[in-house]
């Protein structure tokens, strides 16, 4: 109950500053207050297109976060397993963490349909952060479980189930959920950027566009509840568990 009153304080704290803010700029076209905003996207939600926007957004967004998530998990295994897979994979892991996404974004726009772009661009992003953390935790194993998995004479499938899954999935599930973040992020940039037939990326750049400010700050307040429903309902099927 502590908890949620200072949460609530800090919530009505903040929107008191935007409100502040706001009044000061003297104009919804160079600032826009919460309540411009919020009756800009009630009138949003009614539109069956604000829908049609928001679900696929979260379809491409979440079906590349998946594909990530799926690719940096078996990389890693594989990279384990074999020395050279993982001298291979290394750099290229590296090289991609290190480049501006919006490179990649470009890149993108030569090779795929724009429509494909952002599954490919949050893939894209995800997978470095999964391979890294993957292979940081089965570094990281405890040596003693392994020398008592070698006096039981444990096979292959079975130090995989009993010893590294459970050492690295703390781990995974963390960098996972983090991950999910970068995705979405670095999705909504792809979609700005390649503007898909229908999507939230899309109706950000037609309202800078045509300086529809509540707009913009709607479709942004949009994308960061998204944002959060995701990562929270990953961390529930995940089993993350809150803190008392």
């Amino acid at each position: 109950m502590k908890k949620s009153f200072k949460n609530i304080g800090a919530l009505i704290f903040w929107l008191a500053v935007w409100a502040l803010a706001a009044y000061f700029a003297g104009s919804e076209l160079i600032f826009p207050g919460p309540l411009a905003v919020l009756k800009t996207l009630a009138v949003l939600v009614k539109t069956g297109g604000f829908w049609i926007s928001a679900l696929l957004s979260l379809a491409r967004i979440f079906g590349g976060f998946a594909l990530g998530l799926i690719c940096g998990t078996l990389l890693a295994a594989a990279s384990e397993k074999w020395e050279i897979v993982g001298a291979l994979l290394s750099p290229f892991m590296r090289v991609v963490r290190s480049t501006p996404v919006a490179s990649f974004i470009i890149l993108a726009l030569l090779w795929i349909g724009r429509a494909y772009v952002p599954l490919f661009i949050s893939a894209l992003m995800v997978a470095p952060v999964i391979f890294g953390t993957v292979c940081a935790s089965v570094k990281a194993t405890d040596p003693g479980l392994l020398e008592t998995a070698e006096a039981y004479r444990f096979s292959g499938a079975r130090k995989l189930k009993f010893i590294y899954i459970p050492s690295a999935y703390p781990a995974w599930r963390a960098s996972a959920i983090t991950a999910m973040g970068l995705a979405w992020k670095s999705g909504v940039a792809a979609e700005v950027l390649c503007q898909p037939k229908t999507s939230i990326g899309t109706e950000l750049y037609y309202s800078k566009l045509y300086l529809e400010t509540p707009s913009l700050f709607a479709w942004t307040a949009v994308v960061i509840i998204l944002s959060f429903l995701l990562e929270r309902g990953f961390s529930l099927l995940a089993g993350e568990r809150r803190r008392p």
